[in-house]
């Protein structure tokens, strides 16, 4: 029986990712080619800087200067999108490879979190898969998991950590005492930090990721504008240890739940059990979870970042093609995904509340007034010593839904015995 041709990448985007898959490729050429039934090669190449060491010879491939026009070349069969950015060459050569009924493999989560209903849509009018599985936890192989390991499953929530940065940060401040500002300038001195930071600490990156998942569990089309951000910004030190001996640790914690009302899409800093197996993630690692009618949970780890692990799953998503492998990028056509329909946040939940109260007769009673007043019930409260004209109050409170918490605390505000804005935090619901 004669060999199957040899399948042709064009990669754009040589970063940390795209060295990574060149590296693969060459690597392991002849374990792929023995797993997915045909030889795996790179024929050309695409980035902004031609001259720069990336530390391994590109010599061996065809460069082009434009990646619109290297998705477009004879001699590439599989356009590998790498780059990044949400519109831009990324979006126009993705667009240009799926319009010449080209398979695309992206790691590009703002794109698709962005643009995927109408990238999809051209994939499925085109017979071109578009695959991304590094876009989502890095090595972790959990859209796979989705499409096809839980495809008989009706997800009824996803959750997770899903920002090695965030992470890092908040693991490191508890295990140096430092504040946040320094651990930021250490994790950007370190280059764990987005070019532009925000993506990170302000939970987009990760709120990009959840959007994606939480279209695929339950079958909607991508609604990131519904996703309720909070980023870490203003988690400090004392908000670490104060949850610590709580029994609790923060971590910017994604949650997609179905509910009778819609979907509802959050990722914000919360407390989690010390001792449940997200309190116990450490550094740069993610954490995905999925909880399905008929397997119940399922929990995900793993490298969420860095050249291994996502030039790996890029690699999955290569190899799956290669096999001859057709799933829609969604798990399902595209033209059948519901149009988003949000459920804000209803869910009701524990809150920890931080204030620091003017040390005076009574500021302590205006304030369960007014949370009363609210309909917010106090499980306890703790008083630190203090020297000053503050006194900082830490409050856990009953179950409460998060409009009415937003509401409170406006309440509180206003009794005029609190110093600057109080910070509140989400406590996991089992």
């Amino acid at each position: 029986m004669k060999a199957p041709a040899p399948l042709r990448l064009g990669i754009a985007g040589l970063g940390t990712v795209g060295v990574g898959v060149l590296r693969i490729v060459a690597a392991q050429a002849e374990t792929l080619a023995l797993r997915t039934g045909r030889a795996i090669e790179v024929s050309a190449v695409s980035a902004r800087s031609r001259g720069k060491d990336r530390g391994i010879d590109l010599t061996p491939y065809a460069w082009e200067d434009d990646p619109v026009a290297l998705a477009r070349r004879n001699d590439v069969d599989l356009f590998v999108e790498l780059m990044g950015g949400s519109d831009g060459p990324a979006k126009a050569a993705t667009e240009a490879a799926l319009a010449a009924g080209k398979p695309v493999v992206t790691a590009n989560k703002a794109m698709l979190a962005l643009h995927g209903q109408a990238l999809a849509e051209l994939a499925e009018a085109n017979d071109a898969p578009l695959r991304f599985e590094a876009a989502v936890a890095g090595g972790i192989p959990c859209v796979k998991a989705l499409t096809e390991g839980l495809a008989g499953n009706a997800i009824t929530r996803v959750s997770g950590v899903m920002n090695g940065t965030c992470n890092y940060i908040l693991t490191r401040m508890e295990a140096s005492g430092l504040p946040y500002a320094e651990v930021f300038k250490e994790a950007d001195a370190l280059g764990y930090l987005e070019a532009d930071p925000t993506l990170d600490v302000g939970g987009i990156d990760a709120g990009h990721k959840l959007a994606l998942l939480a279209a695929i569990a339950f079958g909607t089309q991508v609604d990131f504008e519904g996703v309720q951000l909070q980023g870490i910004e203003r988690v400090s030190i004392d908000d670490i240890h104060r949850a610590r001996d709580m029994g609790y640790r923060i971590k910017l914690l994604g949650e997609a739940r179905r509910t009778p009302a819609g979907v509802e899409q959050s990722m914000r800093p919360t407390l989690v059990p010390a001792e449940s197996p997200l309190g116990q993630l450490e550094g740069g690692t993610n954490m995905v979870v999925f909880e399905g009618d008929a397997v119940g949970q399922i929990v995900m780890r793993g490298a969420g970042a860095g050249e291994g692990p996502t030039a790996s799953a890029v690699m999955a998503d290569v190899a799956d093609i290669a096999r001859g492998l057709r799933i829609p990028p969604f798990g399902q056509p595209a033209a059948t995904l519901a149009p988003p329909r949000r459920a804000n946040a209803a869910t009701h939940c524990a809150h920890y509340i931080r204030l620091n109260l003017r040390d005076e007769p009574g500021a302590m009673a205006k304030v369960a007034t007014a949370l009363g007043l609210a309909g917010i019930s106090i499980d306890r409260m703790r008083q630190y010593d203090h020297a000053g004209d503050d006194a900082p109050v830490l409050i856990v409170t009953h179950p409460c839904a998060p409009s009415d918490m937003a509401g409170a605390l406006d309440q509180v505000t206003a009794t005029g015995v609190v110093h600057g804005e109080p910070v509140a935090l989400q406590i996991q619901t089992p």
